[in-house]
């Protein structure tokens, strides 16, 4: 699949859950991993497919400057999970060093957006606070939601002038 001429790039595709188009055209979809994993459960057997169209780091992302419209940054948000837990598979969990892991995230998501763009950020607090992770974005952010009144899930906008 030719990846040039794209004007969106989801940084941690993972399995592309919130998608409402998973193939869509317009999109890279990047992710660090590519693996289907299986897990049993109550509801019996579950699997993830991870299937991003490149295989690569958020903090390193192998596109020019300036180069997206539109960049989705939802990285792992999680710092206590089993090795083995569903979670854990699903969304990855953050590393030791996650405060300079998500500031280069940051900082690359920022560096592959054109003037004018837009970052989407997607963040749960069950670990760490919204508030700790925007002290290490590159601008402030523009507008945001809390998903529901009891929910822990922040979808933040930034524009990039």
């Amino acid at each position: 699949m030719p990846l040039d001429n794209k004007s969106i790039i989801d940084v941690c595709c993972g399995s592309r859950m919130f998608w409402f188009d998973r193939e869509n055209p317009d999109v890279v979809f990047m992710d660090i991993r590519k693996e289907t994993l299986e897990t049993d459960s109550r509801q019996g057997r579950r699997a993830i497919v991870i299937d991003p169209d490149l295989q690569g780091d958020f903090t390193n992302i192998p596109f020019p400057d300036a180069y997206f419209t539109l960049v989705v940054f939802d990285p792992p948000h999680l710092l206590r999970n089993g090795k083995t837990s569903w979670m854990a598979k699903k969304y990855g969990t953050l590393k030791p060093d996650w405060q300079e892991m998500l500031r280069k995230g940051f900082t690359e998501c920022w560096r592959v957006l054109k003037p004018g763009g837009t970052l989407v950020f997607k963040w749960n607090d069950l670990d760490v606070s919204v508030s700790q992770v925007l002290e290490l974005a590159p601008a402030r952010p523009l507008i945001g939601n809390r998903c529901g009144k009891n929910a822990r899930t922040h979808w933040i906008i930034f524009l990039k002038s």
